[in-house]
């Protein structure tokens, strides 16, 4: 199992959402916890370690430290801003 952390930048990116994404965002950032590669997940190009995953058209973006067994939540964004 894997840990989640939430940086401040996802946090006020998660305030702003509206509660229907809200929700959906939620529940994908839960599902990451057993294994952070699901089915659907993309490796951003050029970065070493972010990955980012679709929910709608939202973007979660997050990084995963193996070693420390964490995902960090980076952003959380509307597709036309999230990159």
């Amino acid at each position: 199992m894997y840990e989640i952390s939430l940086e401040r930048t996802a946090e006020r990116d998660l305030k702003r959402l509206p509660v229907i994404v809200f929700q959906r965002v939620i529940q994908h950032i839960k599902a990451l916890t057993p294994n952070p590669r699901l089915p659907g997940c993309r490796k951003i190009t050029g970065s070493e370690d972010s990955w980012r995953i679709r929910v709608g058209d939202y973007r979660i973006i997050y990084q995963i430290d193996d070693k420390a067994r964490v995902v960090r939540i980076m952003r959380v964004r509307h597709r036309r801003e999230a990159y």
